[in-house]
């Protein structure tokens, strides 16, 4: 079910800056690099909508729908969607099924970090600092907050919160096993919903049997 997700779709104007970036179209500089840091781990507003001005609107919606990505489907669930900065503007493109400025579906968000961590989104180099960028989240709530203090652990995450819309989503890697949460909630206790839900969904994925070793011939 597509939601509208506040913040969350920031990882989309990520994607963007990246894909441009091995395109040869976008130098992600220093300063740049600053920029996307800020929109993923403070979900600076300012920021995000800069960036999106350096990949564009339209060509962001044209990358989501690419078959490379298909993280947004304008004839299915729909998906993953920017149609609007983060700023006082009007949105330039709601999405075609839901008529969301900014939205998510779990499944393509859990998507988008699964070719994150297969370096199918970019090459591997410039996947490095993708997760650079994800990692150490700066706002302490939600998945983050209910996964303080576990050891060893690693995540790259981004969440969304506008009124009562509360989003996560995060790749974790833990004592050498990784999994994928999402979490979209329109509620007042949705917040409290992730800040519980993830350490019971980590406590089941750290409790499974390891997978049986293939004998290597």
């Amino acid at each position: 079910e597509m939601l509208y997700a506040a913040s969350l779709p920031k990882i989309a104007i990520l994607l963007g800056a990246f894909v441009e970036a091995e395109n040869g179209r976008l130098t992600l500089d220093a300063q740049r690099i600053d920029t996307l840091t800020r929109m993923i781990r403070v979900s600076s507003n300012e920021a995000a909508s800069e960036a999106l001005r350096w990949v564009g609107g339209e060509r962001l919606i044209e990358i989501l729908e690419s078959p490379r990505y298909g993280l947004y489907d304008p004839r299915g669930a729909g998906g993953l969607w920017v149609g609007k900065s983060y700023g006082p503007e009007g949105a330039y493109r709601r999405d075609p099924v839901h008529n969301l400025s900014h939205g998510a579906t779990a499944f393509q968000v859990a998507r988008f970090y699964q070719m994150l961590d297969a370096d199918a989104l970019v090459n591997p180099s410039l996947t490095s600092k993708m997760k650079e960028i994800m990692s150490r989240p700066g706002i302490v709530h939600k998945f983050v907050k209910g996964l303080t203090g576990i050891p060893g652990l690693a995540m790259f995450r981004k969440s969304g919160s506008w009124r009562d819309a509360h989003a996560d989503s995060a790749l974790v890697e833990a004592n050498g096993r990784k999994y994928i949460i999402v979490g979209l909630a329109h509620s007042e206790q949705g917040g409290e919903w992730l800040v519980r839900l993830a350490p019971k969904l980590h406590s089941l994925v750290m409790a499974r049997a390891p997978a049986a070793t293939v004998a290597q011939r």
